[in-house]
């Protein structure tokens, strides 16, 4: 078989992805990794285009630091809903959860650094009479 054969081969094979899905306010990531050098896609966006603060990007590199594979998978991700920093968050959980999958001797590393938990904090919904959440109206005397 020619050298030419056998790459057009390899291609024409599916790649091998996790998935792993992160949530975090109102925002849902779904990512895929896999094998390759470190690339991370966030909608479609370099994730250095896609965030704009450092650190949304360092809490989105935050799991691959913590396991030490930063350049050894590439991730897609998908993110929906709420604003950068809740989509910075559930980016890195969901790359998190799918690390676990890969190998479990990533476990320890990331619940040490608290990147496998989910923080739960949510908007209070507003109320009825209420400005807000809240905020009631302004007292007047008279």
């Amino acid at each position: 078989m020619s050298e030419q054969a056998v790459v057009a081969q390899e291609s024409a094979q599916p790649k091998e992805y996790t998935w792993g899905t992160g949530r975090r306010k109102s925002s849902v990531a779904r990512v895929r990794l896999m094998r390759g050098t470190g690339k991370i896609l966030v909608n479609g966006r370099e994730m250095e285009v896609f965030f704009t603060e450092d650190k949304d990007r360092q809490k989105v590199r935050a799991p691959f630091t913590a396991t030490k594979t930063l350049g050894i998978y590439d991730c897609i991700a998908d993110a929906k809903g709420g604003g950068f920093t809740g989509q910075a968050g559930s980016v890195s959980l969901g790359i998190a959860r799918a690390l676990v999958k890969l190998d479990e001797a990533n476990l320890p590393a990331l619940r040490e650094a608290g990147l496998l938990t989910r923080d739960s904090r949510m908007k209070e919904r507003k109320k009825y009479g209420l400005h807000g959440a809240r905020r009631g109206t302004q007292f007047s005397k008279r």
